[in-house]
């Protein structure tokens, strides 16, 4: 079998860091395996965090859903269940910002991922107070943007992805070669990612590590509601749309609110008409409070290749074992 000089480089290159845990990522982060836990709104608090972190990722509090007073909370409570580095994602456009960025500088939270919004605003500020800032873009043109604004990295988050995503449409094969040709800093690859195959996969594009966040959204430590995971884990190949294009585009798991978004949608309705039908906190009754008819149900399309739950501890030695078996095995 002919196999292309560049591969056999990646994978002699893959290989030595599966043997010792070590590339930009993780001296970046200070972490044992580059795997980074999404910053899942209504999903993603201390218990989650501190517990990836604990199994040698790097685990994310998603401040999306807190308030400033929440998201001090849980700082605090990872702190104290987790002596290993975690990491706070903020998605810069929500109007109390500068309340969250506060609270992170104060409690020494030692990296932000930031989201949905400019990278220039926050990434100097954080920055001049020591803290790591990656920024998850959706284009090379946006990776660039964020390597101009001082980002140590950046998250390439494919069309995959659930929840909020972005407006291009790219795949993550085909996004992250795309950045990693653009941008000196470290790619982490995200969006469709939740075995140690498809992990290998994306190191093999250029990748340097991979955030999941379907994958965690069924751990035990994850503080979505139970009928939300068994929504997650039923799900079967075609049940995630993306939708609302108009205001957000969003991927979701079809359902009786997904099917009045699509009937609007269809019929040509204006923003301001799918605002009003998507009212507040959707998400929330989705997510958190366990309505899995009428709230939203924000996961990716690798839902339908999720079958179990388990501790974030055990998800991690799953994904990490498969990538490492696979390196090695002979092509």
């Amino acid at each position: 079998m002919v196999i292309i000089p560049k591969l056999i480089w990646a994978l002699k290159g893959l290989q030595a860091i599966s043997c010792q845990m070590h590339n930009r990522v993780t001296q970046l982060f200070n972490i044992e395996i580059p795997i980074i836990q999404a910053g899942m709104v209504w999903t993603s608090g201390w218990k989650l965090a501190s517990a990836v972190s604990n199994a040698g990722g790097l685990g994310l509090i998603g401040a999306g859903s807190m308030t400033s007073d929440i998201l001090k909370e849980h700082i605090v409570k990872c702190k104290a269940a987790t002596v290993k580095p975690f990491g706070v994602n903020i998605p810069l456009l929500y109007s109390d910002i500068d309340k969250q960025v506060q609270i992170i500088i104060d409690e020494k939270v030692p990296v932000v991922f930031s989201s949905a919004g400019n990278p220039s605003t926050w990434t100097k500020y954080l920055k001049q107070h020591g803290i790591t800032v990656v920024h998850v873009v959706s284009s090379s043109k946006f990776a660039k943007k964020a390597e101009d604004a001082g980002c140590d990295a950046v998250v390439a988050e494919g069309f995959e992805a659930g929840g909020h995503n972005g407006r291009e449409e790219t795949t993550t094969m085909v996004l992250v070669p795309l950045v990693t040709g653009a941008v000196n800093i470290p790619v982490i690859a995200a969006g469709g990612i939740a075995t140690g195959k498809q992990m290998l996969a994306a190191m093999i594009l250029g990748a340097e590590g991979v955030q999941i966040g379907s994958r965690f959204a069924v751990a035990n430590e994850a503080s979505c509601h139970e009928n939300f995971k068994n929504a997650v884990v039923n799900a079967t190949e075609g049940d995630t749309f993306l939708t609302l294009k108009k205001l957000t585009p969003v991927r979701l798991i079809k359902n009786n609110f997904f099917n009045r978004v699509q009937k609007a949608e269809n019929q040509c309705a204006s923003p301001e008409a799918l605002e009003q039908l998507l009212g507040k906190g959707r998400a929330r009754k989705g997510i958190f409070e366990g309505d899995t008819e009428e709230g939203e149900l924000e996961i990716g399309q690798v839902s339908s290749l999720i079958k179990t739950t388990g501790s974030a501890e055990s998800i991690i030695t799953e994904i990490w074992k498969e990538f490492k078996d696979t390196l090695h095995t002979p092509l």
